[in-house]
């Protein structure tokens, strides 16, 4: 693309760079903090400083973590299976082969695989981005991004239109480079020093790297994937709400590996003797608890015991309890949490019941992130000069599939109800030149059963009027 004689405004630049930068380091603490809990770093709660001191450093690393559940529930649904387009019948064939141009560009980029990142990045993060443009062997390339490393800045007038865009990453070096998309320019900054603490220098560190890059297209070519977002704004995070019950969670489980740590140990008892005194006035312990140790005394009015074992079932109930509360404000199916034969649904149709909530919840999704897919391959087909002025529409796999079984009887009752039989074969999964295929050939085994039926019957009737003739002879 050319690099040269690229209008700037150089104070408007300026000014949006500070935006850009006060919107990264905003959004910084969020998305570290939703990304901590993804991964299973949490801040762990004891019950007392003493456990805290004592347990700490025990149970470190452990946390009972049901937050990649809650994200990867979302992205294992959202499956992109191919794009379609609505035509009037102008355009002829170039508008008809638009979907498949638009496959070819989608499996180049192994966006297959790499869609399923962008969905998973936005549910744990609330946002992704991916950035569309043409690589060194002048072939369109999609790049996806981490919600932390971009951002976008809204028009008020027209919301939902993305006025710029930026991009931030630290190089090997610990210089810090910025690029801002514009819908007629790429501008490529780099900061003057080094940051040690990774930290984002002030905008006034930055300088030109290297030209801006020209933009022909008129669009910025950065595409803002948003979870639950509102117009113009920022996702939230599917872990939002999740998180404070994932503390309590954690803290439940810590409680009881602390009692179970406790109560491996029977505590015992004495009671019956005289205690005595140090010189500080503390009282000595009359014996020394441990598993190879013996209590005796002489004293015939001494008794011993020991206390009860701790009832660990209340700590799996208010376990159990939390993982509940966390299914319902996340509004993730229970039995991603509770694999239980009782509750884990057996059919389709079951999960449709069981999951209404949540299947609402990928509607909603899909219906969000597909604009802005049939967005971003529209641009790229423009990179290719395809398809000018005609929508795509994202088609998603089912997020509820029925089970073949099912699906045939659904297909029954509709073929009873009055669809055609090439209707039902294509709703079977058949492709339409396979129906045309299997219908041509039941209409030529079909035809053939006709004539032989047919001469049948003629054979029938020549030996009959045989028959009569030998008995006129005969009498």
């Amino acid at each position: 693309m050319a690099q040269e004689n690229v209008k700037k405004d150089a104070s408007t630049t300026a000014k949006d760079i500070e935006t850009a930068i006060k919107q990264f380091n905003d959004r910084s603490t969020t998305v570290q903090k939703t990304t901590d809990y993804y991964r299973g770093e949490h801040d762990l709660k004891f019950a007392t400083d003493k456990f805290k001191n004592t347990f700490g450093n025990l149970f470190k690393s452990f946390a009972l973590n049901v937050c990649p559940a809650i994200c990867d529930a979302v992205r294992d649904k959202l499956v992109i299976t191919g794009f379609r387009v609505e035509s009037d019948g102008e355009g002829g064939s170039e508008v008809k082969d638009l979907p498949k141009e638009a496959w070819k560009i989608w499996q180049a980029n192994r966006m297959g695989v790499r869609s399923g990142e962008i969905h998973k990045e936005a549910s744990i993060n609330g946002d992704a981005y991916a950035i569309v443009w043409v690589d060194d062997m002048k072939q369109v390339t999609i790049y996806p991004n981490k919600s932390a490393n971009v951002t976008v800045f809204y028009d008020e007038e027209s919301p939902g239109k993305i006025l710029w865009a930026a991009k931030h990453w630290q190089t090997p070096e610990k210089l810090f480079r910025l690029n801002m998309y514009y819908p007629d320019r790429i501008e490529r900054l780099v900061s003057k020093k080094k940051s040690e603490d990774g930290k984002l220098p002030e905008a006034k560190e930055f300088v030109e790297f290297e030209p801006a890059v020209s933009n022909p297209y008129g669009i910025v070519p950065v595409f803002h994937f948003a979870n639950n977002g509102s117009i113009g704004g920022f996702g939230v995070s599917e872990l939002h709400n999740a998180m404070p019950v994932q503390d309590a969670l954690n803290k439940s489980v810590l409680d009881m590996l602390v009692t179970m740590e406790f109560a491996s140990y029977r505590q015992r008892w004495a009671s019956g003797i005289e205690i005595e005194i140090d010189d500080e006035g503390k009282a000595k312990p009359p014996f020394t608890a441990g598993v190879e140790k013996l209590w005796i005394t002489e004293n015939a009015e001494t008794k011993f015991g020991d206390f009860e074992v701790t009832d660990l079932e209340q700590f799996l109930k208010v376990k159990d309890g939390f993982r509940t509360d966390i299914a319902t404000v996340t509004g993730t199916p229970l039995h991603y949490f509770m694999l239980t034969g009782a509750s884990f649904p057996q059919s389709g149709i079951s999960i449709e019941k069981l999951e209404s909530r949540f299947l609402g919840k990928i509607r909603d999704r899909m219906e969000s992130y597909g604009s802005v897919w049939e967005n971003l391959m529209s641009f790229a087909l423009m990179i290719e000069n395809k398809g000018k002025g005609v929508r795509l529409f994202t088609e998603w796999q089912d997020p509820a599939p029925l089970s073949e079984k099912e699906q045939l009887d659904n297909i029954v009752v509709k073929k009873d109800l009055g669809i055609t039989e090439r209707q039902a074969l294509i709703e079977a999964g058949y492709g339409e030149e396979d129906v045309d295929k299997m219908l041509l050939e039941k209409q030529e085994i079909q035809q053939k059963m006709v004539q032989s039926f047919n001469a049948g019957e003629n054979l029938s009737n020549d030996n009959t009027d045989q028959q009569q003739t030998d008995v006129n002879v005969g009498s």
